[in-house]
């Protein structure tokens, strides 16, 4: 007889089994004909131009990254709303300290500048090697006039 666990681990092993299956059928079915047009990168209907591996500038990621935390945590306000009424002022109190605790993030990533797209781009000093210096005259060696 199977207990619980049993049952569980029979269940995972029949999917596991379920989602191979598929895999290696698809994989036996399908047709293989790979030709060039097949292969290239594919961009909106356009040619492919340039390298693919191109610098970005790491504010597009830093603005992504800015937006994902902030998104998400705006999420969590609609079930608060749905349940605000059965809470009553706890909840209220709860989510003044989140929101609080959400405004200082922003406040913080505005004041550093990090929402800002048109702000130039910082320079990286360059530093000139050291030439080799000449061989200055001495004044004991004479000038040639």
């Amino acid at each position: 007889m199977l207990t619980e666990f049993g049952k569980v681990l029979l269940f995972l092993i029949v999917g596991a089994m379920f989602v191979a299956g598929g895999l290696f059928t698809s994989w036996i079915l399908r047709p293989n004909r790979p030709y060039p047009a097949k292969l290239a990168s594919y961009e909106c209907g356009e040619e492919p131009v340039g390298n693919a591996r191109a610098r970005f500038n790491i504010r597009f990621y830093v603005i992504a990254l800015i937006f994902l935390i902030f998104e998400v945590e705006v999420v969590f306000l609609f079930p608060w709303a749905l349940v605000y009424r059965d809470l009553g002022l706890f909840a209220f109190i709860e989510m003044a300290v989140f929101l609080a605790i959400l405004l200082v993030g922003f406040a913080y990533v505005w004041v550093k500048g990090d929402l800002d797209w048109d702000k130039p781009v910082p320079q990286v000093p360059k530093f000139e090697r050291d030439r080799p210096v000449h061989k200055q005259q001495s004044s004991a060696e004479p000038v040639a006039a």
